[in-house]
């Protein structure tokens, strides 16, 4: 009997994944969701970005996507309460763990005091690029024009102005290198 009532209560589960799933893209025209993708918290667009989520990623808490930009999201990811500002574009790869923190490929002004109040120019944004199996911890910042190397852990309250090699963890402001993971 336990497993017929755990057989209906994993189908209504799915069945609700399904309908939010189906609420989103009716909502967002340029939200695209992967197969399986569970939102178990909100998502909200601005600004006319375009998303494309990979097969099977969660989605906790409220996950903010805002900007003129592109986003993409690969397979087997978890989004946190995360916010992804984009004017380019923002590539997170498979396997990522993203808690909590801002992705910001854009300055959102000019830096020289006489073009402060101008229109941002293309010196204010760069492409960010996550690679796989990356984890971002709560409270960090990435900036614009950075990569992060597949398997690195960029720890909490860090801000991450330059790339980040593969395999190690970056904390701190400025980022530093406090671990190399070995082969």
């Amino acid at each position: 009997m336990v497993g017929a009532a755990g057989i209906r209560a994993k189908s209504a589960v799915r069945l609700v994944f399904a309908v939010k799933r189906l609420w989103y893209r009716l909502r967002y025209r340029r939200l695209t969701l992967g197969r399986d993708v569970e939102i178990r918290g909100r998502i909200r667009l601005r600004r006319g970005v375009r998303v494309t989520i990979g097969d099977r990623t969660r989605i906790n808490k409220l996950v903010r996507f805002a900007g003129p930009g592109e986003v993409r999201v690969g397979t087997d990811c978890l989004l946190n309460a995360t916010w992804i500002g984009t004017w380019t574009s923002v590539t997170v790869g498979d396997r990522c763990l993203l808690s909590d923190c801002e992705l910001l490929d854009n300055d959102f002004h000019n830096l020289p005091p006489e073009l402060r109040h101008a229109p941002p120019g293309a010196a204010t944004r760069a492409p960010i690029v996550i690679e796989e199996n990356v984890w971002i911890g709560a409270h960090a910042l990435v900036m614009k024009g950075v990569r992060v190397g597949r398997d690195s852990v960029v720890g909490a309250a860090t801000v991450v102005r330059t790339d980040v090699p593969p395999r190690v963890v970056v904390i701190g402001n400025p980022q530093q290198t406090v671990k190399k993971f070995h082969d």
